[in-house]
Protein backbone atom coordinates (compact mmCIF):
# COMPACT_ATOMS: atom_id res chain seq x y z
CA UNK A 1 0.00 0.00 0.00
CA UNK A 2 1.00 3.60 -0.81
CA UNK A 3 2.18 5.55 2.55
CA UNK A 4 0.32 8.92 3.02
CA UNK A 5 3.68 11.14 2.18
CA UNK A 6 4.14 9.07 -1.06
CA UNK A 7 3.81 11.90 -4.24
CA UNK A 8 0.56 11.89 -5.48
CA UNK A 9 0.43 10.83 -9.38
CA UNK A 10 -2.09 11.30 -11.76
CA UNK A 11 -2.64 8.23 -14.30
CA UNK A 12 -5.26 9.49 -16.90
CA UNK A 13 -7.75 7.15 -18.96
CA UNK A 14 -10.75 8.05 -20.77
CA UNK A 15 -11.20 4.85 -23.32
CA UNK A 16 -10.82 1.30 -23.26
CA UNK A 17 -7.39 1.19 -24.20
CA UNK A 18 -6.20 3.54 -21.84
CA UNK A 19 -7.74 2.05 -19.15
CA UNK A 20 -6.33 -1.56 -19.89
CA UNK A 21 -2.71 0.21 -19.83
CA UNK A 22 -2.76 2.08 -17.03
CA UNK A 23 -4.19 -0.85 -15.07
CA UNK A 24 -1.13 -2.98 -14.45
CA UNK A 25 0.76 0.45 -13.29
CA UNK A 26 -1.47 1.36 -10.68
CA UNK A 27 -0.95 -2.16 -9.52
CA UNK A 28 2.46 -1.84 -9.20
CA UNK A 29 2.56 1.84 -8.03
CA UNK A 30 0.37 0.19 -5.12
CA UNK A 31 2.60 -2.56 -4.81
CA UNK A 32 5.48 -0.73 -4.20
CA UNK A 33 4.65 1.56 -1.73
CA UNK A 34 6.64 4.61 -2.82
CA UNK A 35 3.95 6.50 -5.14
CA UNK A 36 0.69 7.41 -4.68
CA UNK A 37 -1.60 6.54 -7.70
CA UNK A 38 -4.66 8.04 -8.07
CA UNK A 39 -6.34 6.99 -11.16
CA UNK A 40 -8.33 9.82 -12.89
CA UNK A 41 -11.19 8.62 -15.27
CA UNK A 42 -12.02 11.80 -17.76
CA UNK A 43 -15.39 10.41 -18.73
CA UNK A 44 -14.68 9.78 -22.82
CA UNK A 45 -16.17 6.30 -22.81
CA UNK A 46 -16.84 5.61 -19.70
CA UNK A 47 -18.74 2.46 -19.73
CA UNK A 48 -15.77 0.94 -21.22
CA UNK A 49 -13.20 1.88 -18.60
CA UNK A 50 -15.47 1.06 -15.86
CA UNK A 51 -15.72 -2.33 -17.87
CA UNK A 52 -11.95 -3.02 -18.02
CA UNK A 53 -10.65 -1.50 -14.55
CA UNK A 54 -13.33 -4.36 -12.89
CA UNK A 55 -11.33 -7.05 -14.47
CA UNK A 56 -8.19 -5.36 -12.64
CA UNK A 57 -10.60 -5.22 -9.28
CA UNK A 58 -9.87 -1.47 -9.51
CA UNK A 59 -12.45 1.75 -9.73
CA UNK A 60 -11.45 5.34 -10.06
CA UNK A 61 -10.18 7.32 -7.57
CA UNK A 62 -11.33 10.21 -9.41
CA UNK A 63 -14.24 11.18 -12.11
CA UNK A 64 -15.12 13.70 -14.64
CA UNK A 65 -18.95 14.18 -15.99
CA UNK A 66 -19.06 15.17 -18.67
CA UNK A 67 -22.08 16.86 -20.58
CA UNK A 68 -21.69 16.23 -24.79
CA UNK A 69 -24.25 16.81 -26.87
CA UNK A 70 -22.91 16.84 -30.70
CA UNK A 71 -20.49 14.52 -29.95
CA UNK A 72 -17.40 16.42 -31.69
CA UNK A 73 -14.07 16.96 -30.75
CA UNK A 74 -13.98 20.14 -29.86
CA UNK A 75 -17.03 19.93 -27.55
CA UNK A 76 -15.09 17.01 -25.26
CA UNK A 77 -12.03 18.78 -25.61
CA UNK A 78 -13.10 21.81 -23.68
CA UNK A 79 -15.17 20.01 -21.56
CA UNK A 80 -11.93 17.54 -20.61
CA UNK A 81 -9.63 20.76 -20.32
CA UNK A 82 -12.13 22.43 -18.22
CA UNK A 83 -13.03 19.58 -15.57
CA UNK A 84 -9.15 18.46 -15.64
CA UNK A 85 -7.96 21.94 -14.83
CA UNK A 86 -10.61 21.82 -11.86
CA UNK A 87 -9.50 18.79 -10.43
CA UNK A 88 -5.80 19.71 -10.32
CA UNK A 89 -6.36 23.28 -8.67
CA UNK A 90 -7.92 21.18 -5.95
CA UNK A 91 -4.76 19.08 -5.06
CA UNK A 92 -2.26 19.47 -7.78
CA UNK A 93 -0.39 15.94 -7.99
CA UNK A 94 3.46 15.57 -8.67
CA UNK A 95 3.34 14.33 -11.84
CA UNK A 96 0.81 13.12 -14.30
CA UNK A 97 1.27 9.99 -16.59
CA UNK A 98 -0.65 10.25 -19.90
CA UNK A 99 -1.02 7.11 -22.08
CA UNK A 100 -1.38 7.39 -26.21
CA UNK A 101 -2.85 9.62 -27.81
CA UNK A 102 -6.20 10.14 -27.43
CA UNK A 103 -8.37 13.05 -26.54
CA UNK A 104 -7.90 12.69 -23.22
CA UNK A 105 -4.27 11.91 -23.43
CA UNK A 106 -3.95 15.17 -25.07
CA UNK A 107 -5.67 17.04 -22.63
CA UNK A 108 -4.03 15.66 -19.46
CA UNK A 109 -1.02 16.29 -20.49
CA UNK A 110 -1.71 20.32 -21.33
CA UNK A 111 -3.37 20.91 -18.39
CA UNK A 112 -0.10 19.48 -16.04
CA UNK A 113 2.23 21.41 -18.92
CA UNK A 114 0.10 24.88 -18.34
CA UNK A 115 0.40 23.73 -14.11
CA UNK A 116 4.24 23.04 -14.67
CA UNK A 117 3.20 19.41 -13.67
CA UNK A 118 5.95 17.08 -15.09
CA UNK A 119 4.28 14.78 -17.60
CA UNK A 120 5.32 11.00 -18.06
CA UNK A 121 4.10 9.66 -21.71
CA UNK A 122 3.22 6.18 -21.51
CA UNK A 123 3.56 4.27 -25.08
CA UNK A 124 5.64 6.98 -26.46
CA UNK A 125 7.10 7.64 -29.95
CA UNK A 126 4.66 5.48 -31.61
CA UNK A 127 4.20 7.31 -35.63
CA UNK A 128 2.67 6.48 -38.62
CA UNK A 129 4.18 9.49 -40.44
CA UNK A 130 0.52 10.98 -41.83
CA UNK A 131 -1.48 13.01 -39.75
CA UNK A 132 -4.45 11.85 -41.50
CA UNK A 133 -3.87 8.47 -40.41
CA UNK A 134 -4.99 7.79 -37.74
CA UNK A 135 -6.94 11.01 -37.29
CA UNK A 136 -6.72 12.54 -35.11
CA UNK A 137 -4.37 10.27 -32.95
CA UNK A 138 -1.30 11.26 -34.61
CA UNK A 139 -1.39 14.60 -34.20
CA UNK A 140 -2.18 14.42 -30.68
CA UNK A 141 0.67 11.68 -29.72
CA UNK A 142 3.07 14.58 -31.46
CA UNK A 143 1.46 17.10 -29.21
CA UNK A 144 1.81 14.93 -26.24
CA UNK A 145 5.88 14.70 -26.74
CA UNK A 146 6.82 18.32 -26.96
CA UNK A 147 4.76 18.65 -23.56
CA UNK A 148 6.50 15.35 -22.25
CA UNK A 149 9.23 15.36 -19.05
CA UNK A 150 9.62 11.45 -19.47
CA UNK A 151 8.89 9.60 -22.62
CA UNK A 152 8.65 6.04 -21.49
CA UNK A 153 8.61 4.13 -25.56
CA UNK A 154 7.22 0.81 -25.96
CA UNK A 155 9.70 -0.30 -28.24
CA UNK A 156 13.37 0.19 -29.30
CA UNK A 157 11.24 1.73 -32.90
CA UNK A 158 9.30 4.09 -30.68
CA UNK A 159 12.42 5.15 -28.75
CA UNK A 160 14.25 5.68 -32.19
CA UNK A 161 11.36 7.47 -33.57
CA UNK A 162 11.60 10.03 -30.92
CA UNK A 163 15.50 10.69 -31.52
CA UNK A 164 14.61 11.59 -34.18
CA UNK A 165 12.45 14.36 -32.96
CA UNK A 166 15.67 15.55 -31.13
CA UNK A 167 14.02 13.82 -27.53
CA UNK A 168 17.23 13.62 -25.43
CA UNK A 169 18.11 10.23 -24.32
CA UNK A 170 18.52 11.22 -20.94
CA UNK A 171 14.39 11.22 -20.64
CA UNK A 172 13.49 8.59 -22.92
CA UNK A 173 13.23 4.71 -21.52
CA UNK A 174 12.64 1.91 -23.27
CA UNK A 175 9.83 -0.18 -21.29
CA UNK A 176 8.22 -2.31 -23.12
CA UNK A 177 3.94 -2.09 -24.14
CA UNK A 178 1.93 -2.23 -20.31
CA UNK A 179 -1.05 -4.26 -22.83
CA UNK A 180 1.56 -7.25 -22.68
CA UNK A 181 1.14 -7.36 -18.86
CA UNK A 182 -2.24 -6.86 -18.68
CA UNK A 183 -3.05 -9.47 -21.08
CA UNK A 184 -0.95 -11.73 -19.18
CA UNK A 185 -2.64 -10.89 -16.10
CA UNK A 186 -6.15 -11.07 -17.03
CA UNK A 187 -5.60 -14.96 -18.80
CA UNK A 188 -3.77 -16.19 -15.51
CA UNK A 189 -7.42 -16.81 -13.99
CA UNK A 190 -10.74 -18.34 -15.45
CA UNK A 191 -13.42 -16.68 -17.53
CA UNK A 192 -16.97 -16.85 -17.89
CA UNK A 193 -19.28 -15.54 -20.18
CA UNK A 194 -22.64 -13.54 -19.19
CA UNK A 195 -23.78 -13.83 -22.90
CA UNK A 196 -24.13 -17.68 -23.76
CA UNK A 197 -24.60 -16.80 -27.67
CA UNK A 198 -20.77 -15.23 -26.72
CA UNK A 199 -19.92 -18.33 -24.93
CA UNK A 200 -20.72 -20.49 -27.23
CA UNK A 201 -18.57 -19.01 -30.12
CA UNK A 202 -15.54 -19.13 -28.12
CA UNK A 203 -16.16 -22.75 -26.43
CA UNK A 204 -16.73 -24.29 -30.07
CA UNK A 205 -13.44 -22.51 -31.47
CA UNK A 206 -11.71 -23.73 -28.30
CA UNK A 207 -12.83 -27.30 -28.79
CA UNK A 208 -11.97 -27.35 -32.90
CA UNK A 209 -15.50 -27.04 -34.12
CA UNK A 210 -15.38 -23.84 -35.82
CA UNK A 211 -12.51 -21.79 -36.97
CA UNK A 212 -13.14 -18.01 -35.11
CA UNK A 213 -12.01 -14.92 -36.64
CA UNK A 214 -12.35 -11.97 -34.38
CA UNK A 215 -13.25 -8.77 -35.90
CA UNK A 216 -13.09 -5.33 -34.93
CA UNK A 217 -13.34 -1.80 -36.67
CA UNK A 218 -14.29 1.20 -35.74
CA UNK A 219 -11.13 4.00 -35.86
CA UNK A 220 -12.76 7.53 -37.51
CA UNK A 221 -10.71 7.40 -40.75
CA UNK A 222 -12.56 3.98 -41.68
CA UNK A 223 -16.57 5.19 -41.03
CA UNK A 224 -18.48 5.34 -44.20
CA UNK A 225 -17.17 3.57 -47.39
CA UNK A 226 -13.85 1.88 -45.92
CA UNK A 227 -16.30 0.08 -43.09
CA UNK A 228 -18.50 -0.87 -45.63
CA UNK A 229 -15.83 -2.53 -47.55
CA UNK A 230 -14.56 -4.18 -44.64
CA UNK A 231 -17.93 -5.55 -43.62
CA UNK A 232 -18.01 -6.50 -47.41
CA UNK A 233 -14.86 -8.74 -47.07
CA UNK A 234 -16.38 -10.42 -43.63
CA UNK A 235 -19.44 -11.62 -45.54
CA UNK A 236 -17.31 -12.88 -48.72
CA UNK A 237 -15.38 -14.64 -46.17
CA UNK A 238 -17.67 -16.68 -44.61
CA UNK A 239 -19.36 -17.44 -47.89
CA UNK A 240 -15.99 -18.60 -49.11
CA UNK A 241 -15.33 -21.20 -45.63
CA UNK A 242 -17.88 -22.73 -44.23
CA UNK A 243 -16.66 -23.94 -41.03
CA UNK A 244 -15.70 -20.21 -39.94
CA UNK A 245 -17.45 -18.05 -37.71
CA UNK A 246 -16.89 -14.49 -36.45
CA UNK A 247 -17.38 -12.80 -33.35
CA UNK A 248 -17.48 -9.40 -33.72
CA UNK A 249 -17.38 -6.43 -30.45
CA UNK A 250 -19.11 -3.49 -31.75
CA UNK A 251 -17.60 0.57 -30.59
CA UNK A 252 -20.34 2.10 -28.92
CA UNK A 253 -20.50 4.84 -31.83
CA UNK A 254 -23.55 5.06 -33.11
CA UNK A 255 -22.32 4.74 -37.01
CA UNK A 256 -20.37 2.37 -36.40
CA UNK A 257 -23.14 -0.19 -34.83
CA UNK A 258 -25.50 1.11 -37.69
CA UNK A 259 -22.98 0.06 -40.70
CA UNK A 260 -22.34 -3.31 -38.68
CA UNK A 261 -25.78 -4.64 -38.09
CA UNK A 262 -27.31 -3.14 -42.06
CA UNK A 263 -23.96 -5.65 -43.22
CA UNK A 264 -23.97 -8.70 -41.24
CA UNK A 265 -26.33 -8.87 -38.66
CA UNK A 266 -28.60 -11.58 -40.48
CA UNK A 267 -26.04 -13.70 -41.09
CA UNK A 268 -26.53 -17.09 -38.64
CA UNK A 269 -22.47 -17.54 -38.41
CA UNK A 270 -21.78 -13.91 -37.27
CA UNK A 271 -22.10 -13.22 -33.42
CA UNK A 272 -22.76 -9.32 -33.07
CA UNK A 273 -22.05 -8.47 -29.33
CA UNK A 274 -21.02 -4.93 -27.53
CA UNK A 275 -17.94 -4.64 -26.48
CA UNK A 276 -16.17 -7.10 -24.49
CA UNK A 277 -15.10 -7.33 -20.94
CA UNK A 278 -11.28 -7.90 -21.10
CA UNK A 279 -10.88 -10.71 -20.38
CA UNK A 280 -13.67 -12.15 -22.52
CA UNK A 281 -11.53 -10.09 -25.24
CA UNK A 282 -9.17 -11.98 -24.20
CA UNK A 283 -10.19 -15.40 -24.29
CA UNK A 284 -11.72 -14.67 -27.99
CA UNK A 285 -8.27 -13.69 -29.42
CA UNK A 286 -6.63 -16.65 -27.64
CA UNK A 287 -9.23 -18.89 -29.30
CA UNK A 288 -9.08 -17.37 -32.70
CA UNK A 289 -8.26 -18.56 -35.67
CA UNK A 290 -7.12 -15.06 -37.19
CA UNK A 291 -7.84 -11.87 -36.41
CA UNK A 292 -9.29 -8.80 -38.27
CA UNK A 293 -8.59 -5.47 -36.58
CA UNK A 294 -7.93 -1.66 -37.27
CA UNK A 295 -7.08 -1.40 -33.21
CA UNK A 296 -3.62 -1.04 -32.20
CA UNK A 297 -4.47 -2.95 -28.66
CA UNK A 298 -4.94 -6.27 -30.58
CA UNK A 299 -1.91 -5.77 -32.82
CA UNK A 300 -0.08 -5.64 -29.22
CA UNK A 301 -2.12 -8.40 -27.85
CA UNK A 302 -2.34 -11.52 -30.07
CA UNK A 303 1.50 -11.88 -30.98
CA UNK A 304 1.12 -13.34 -26.97
CA UNK A 305 -1.38 -15.46 -28.15
CA UNK A 306 0.14 -16.51 -31.93
CA UNK A 307 -2.96 -15.51 -33.45
CA UNK A 308 -1.97 -14.15 -36.97
CA UNK A 309 -4.06 -10.43 -37.33
CA UNK A 310 -4.48 -8.90 -40.60
CA UNK A 311 -4.41 -4.84 -40.36
CA UNK A 312 -7.17 -3.51 -41.71
CA UNK A 313 -5.47 -0.06 -42.27
CA UNK A 314 -3.23 1.73 -44.72
CA UNK A 315 -0.51 2.67 -42.11
CA UNK A 316 0.18 1.31 -38.44
CA UNK A 317 2.18 2.72 -36.40
CA UNK A 318 3.09 -0.69 -34.80
CA UNK A 319 5.13 -2.13 -37.88
CA UNK A 320 7.12 -4.31 -35.01
CA UNK A 321 4.61 -6.30 -35.45
CA UNK A 322 4.66 -6.23 -39.33
CA UNK A 323 8.73 -6.70 -38.89
CA UNK A 324 8.54 -9.83 -36.35
CA UNK A 325 6.08 -11.35 -39.29
CA UNK A 326 2.87 -11.85 -37.02
CA UNK A 327 0.83 -8.85 -38.68
CA UNK A 328 -0.30 -7.69 -42.16
CA UNK A 329 -1.32 -4.59 -43.63
CA UNK A 330 -4.03 -5.11 -45.89
CA UNK A 331 -6.02 -1.53 -45.72
CA UNK A 332 -9.32 -1.60 -46.47
CA UNK A 333 -9.79 -3.13 -49.83
CA UNK A 334 -12.26 -5.99 -49.98
CA UNK A 335 -10.75 -8.58 -52.64
CA UNK A 336 -7.37 -8.24 -50.67
CA UNK A 337 -8.99 -8.84 -47.10
CA UNK A 338 -10.48 -11.90 -48.60
CA UNK A 339 -8.08 -12.87 -50.43
CA UNK A 340 -5.10 -12.69 -47.83
CA UNK A 341 -7.12 -13.87 -44.87
CA UNK A 342 -7.98 -17.09 -47.04
CA UNK A 343 -4.65 -18.04 -47.56
CA UNK A 344 -3.90 -17.80 -43.72
CA UNK A 345 -6.75 -20.11 -43.35
CA UNK A 346 -6.33 -22.58 -45.65
CA UNK A 347 -2.13 -22.80 -45.77
CA UNK A 348 -0.91 -24.20 -42.75
CA UNK A 349 2.19 -22.92 -44.19
CA UNK A 350 2.01 -19.43 -44.54
CA UNK A 351 0.15 -19.59 -41.13
CA UNK A 352 2.82 -20.52 -39.11
CA UNK A 353 5.10 -18.49 -40.61
CA UNK A 354 2.93 -15.46 -39.09
CA UNK A 355 3.66 -16.63 -35.89
CA UNK A 356 6.15 -14.81 -33.02
CA UNK A 357 8.23 -16.27 -31.23
CA UNK A 358 7.71 -13.57 -28.85
CA UNK A 359 5.47 -11.47 -28.38
CA UNK A 360 7.63 -8.09 -29.75
CA UNK A 361 5.85 -5.57 -27.90
CA UNK A 362 7.01 -6.58 -24.30
CA UNK A 363 7.54 -9.04 -21.95
CA UNK A 364 5.18 -8.30 -18.88
CA UNK A 365 7.56 -6.42 -16.89
CA UNK A 366 6.42 -2.78 -18.81
CA UNK A 367 4.47 -1.70 -15.48
CA UNK A 368 7.62 -2.08 -13.01
CA UNK A 369 9.84 -0.50 -15.14
CA UNK A 370 7.44 2.56 -15.65
CA UNK A 371 6.66 2.58 -11.82
CA UNK A 372 10.57 2.94 -11.63
CA UNK A 373 11.01 5.80 -13.70
CA UNK A 374 8.36 7.89 -12.51
CA UNK A 375 10.07 7.36 -9.12
CA UNK A 376 13.60 8.26 -10.64
CA UNK A 377 11.82 11.26 -12.18
CA UNK A 378 10.67 12.28 -8.43
CA UNK A 379 13.95 11.79 -6.87
CA UNK A 380 12.90 8.70 -5.42
CA UNK A 381 15.49 5.99 -6.85
CA UNK A 382 18.65 6.76 -7.68
CA UNK A 383 18.55 5.51 -11.30
CA UNK A 384 16.06 4.31 -13.94
CA UNK A 385 15.54 0.85 -14.40
CA UNK A 386 17.24 -1.04 -17.28
CA UNK A 387 15.33 -0.92 -20.34
CA UNK A 388 13.32 -3.87 -22.33
CA UNK A 389 15.20 -5.35 -25.33
CA UNK A 390 13.22 -7.22 -27.29
CA UNK A 391 14.42 -10.54 -28.24
CA UNK A 392 13.02 -10.69 -31.94
CA UNK A 393 15.42 -7.94 -33.93
CA UNK A 394 13.58 -4.86 -34.87
CA UNK A 395 14.13 -3.61 -38.50
CA UNK A 396 14.22 0.66 -37.90
CA UNK A 397 12.78 2.45 -40.50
Amino acid sequence: MTRGDAPVVWLIAGTRPEAIKMAPVVQEMRRSGRLEPVLVATGQHPELVDQVLAAFSLTPDLRLTLHRVDGGQPELFSQLVTGLDALAAQRPPAAVLVQGDTTSTVAGALVAFWRKIPVVHLEAGLRSFDLRSPFPEELNRRLVTQSASLHLAPTPTAAQNLRAESVDDSVLLVTGNTVVDAISRVTDRGVSFADTVVADVVESATRGECRLVLVTAHRRESWGEPLTRILSAVDTLLARHPDVRVLLPMHPNPAVQEAVTSALAGNPRVVLTPALPYEQTAAAIAASSLVLSDSGGIQEEAPTFKVPVLVLRDTTERMEAVHAGCAMLVGTDAELIVDTASKLLTDPVQRAAMNARTNPFGDGRAAERTEQAVAWLLGLAAEAPEPFVPELAEVVQ
